[in-house]
């Protein structure tokens, strides 16, 4: 997730349901968004104008431009054999094993049981 592309081809095909509902949405917000007895007195929303759109797109597509570069350059430094995981694993090792582990304090009072093997 964090270091492939956001658009490899196979996103355009094969997953009919995926994009199926990304039509549906599309259509249900515009509808929302510009049948004028729906959006007005149900939800009290007005239709965007041409500048209104124009920021939709223009902070979507840089969003997504810094997003994609992130990515490339995490591929590049992973390359380089940096950590670039955003995972920051503070917690005590515990020796023994994950069957070593007990249930951290206060969770009798959450009602959970340990898991048996």
């Amino acid at each position: 997730f964090a270091y492939n592309s956001s658009v490899p081809p196979r996103v355009f095909r094969g997953n009919f349901a995926a994009l199926g509902s990304i039509a549906i949405v599309t259509v249900l917000q515009i509808m929302l968004t510009y049948i004028p007895g729906l959006n007005k007195f149900v939800f009290g929303m007005r239709p965007m104008d041409g500048i209104g759109w124009g920021l939709v797109f223009a902070s979507m597509f840089v969003v997504f431009v810094i997003m994609e570069l992130e990515k490339a350059l995490r591929r590049v430094l992973k390359a380089q054999g940096a950590d670039t995981d955003d995972i920051v694993d503070n917690r005590p090792v515990v020796k023994g094993g994950p069957e070593a582990m007990s249930m951290p304090k206060g969770a009798s009072k959450l009602n959970l049981q340990e898991l048996s093997k």
